[in-house]
């Protein structure tokens, strides 16, 4: 069991024009290319989504943004608490989505909507344990299978903001590094943000704070 608690409750979340404001990334990692015999890369890029309960489909972490903490903090808070997972965050967000939670998706006014900010997270440790590991499992994708599992418009908008973002930033420290592509161009998506998604919202209850000073993610410079 993590000594780590989860947050919860919603008297110090954020709103901003009645959104609700929330904080989330895309964690990845490069694994090295176990079949590189019979590929030209060494490395395949892979990115880690969580399951929901009671859902077939698969997120990536993300949760409230609360009034006592930076957006980073808020992202990298999530990360820990739903997937279990620490690293690098990068300094800018990926974008900023706005959606609804997946249990007002199907209404016509405004109640259950979300502005979703999502960073990059270049995960460098995975922890046996976490707060929410009973709720959520970690499955790690190449983004080829994280694109297929993505259930609205914006996850997959998201995505290809990361693929993009990743291959432009990279290019320099990877050198003549060989990492594989996907295969799919991660380009269906519309350009314009959907107000729907799964899994923005938390439980009300009181509020518990993550009792480790460590816990918090290191930022790009």
């Amino acid at each position: 069991m993590s000594s780590l608690l989860a947050r919860t409750g919603r008297h110090r979340q954020r709103y901003e024009d009645k959104l609700r404001l929330v904080a989330g990334c895309i964690p990845y990692k490069l694994e090295k290319n176990v079949e590189a015999c019979y590929s030209n890369s060494e490395n395949k890029l892979l990115v880690l989504m969580i399951s929901s309960p009671n859902r077939d489909d698969l997120v990536f972490p993300k949760g409230g943004w609360e009034d006592d903490e930076e957006i980073h903090d808020a992202a990298c808070r999530e990360a820990i608490e739903e997937a279990g997972v620490k690293g690098i965050l990068s300094k800018s967000p990926l974008g900023v989505w706005e959606f609804r939670s997946k249990s007002k998706q199907n209404s016509c006014n405004l109640e259950g909507g979300c502005k979703g900010y999502m960073f990059a997270l270049e995960v460098t440790e995975e922890l046996d344990s976490w707060p929410e590991q009973a709720l959520h499992e970690r499955k790690w994708l190449t983004t080829d299978e994280a694109y297929k599992f993505c259930r609205y418009d914006w996850m997959r908008d998201a995505l290809k903001r990361f693929l993009t973002t990743f291959w432009e930033e990279n290019t320099i420290r990877l050198g003549e590094e060989s990492v594989e592509l996907p295969t799919r161009q991660l380009s269906d998506a519309g350009e314009e943000c959907q107000i729907q998604s799964p899994g923005c919202c938390g439980k009300p209850s009181s509020v518990q704070h993550l009792q480790n000073s460590s816990s918090k993610c290191a930022v790009q410079g």
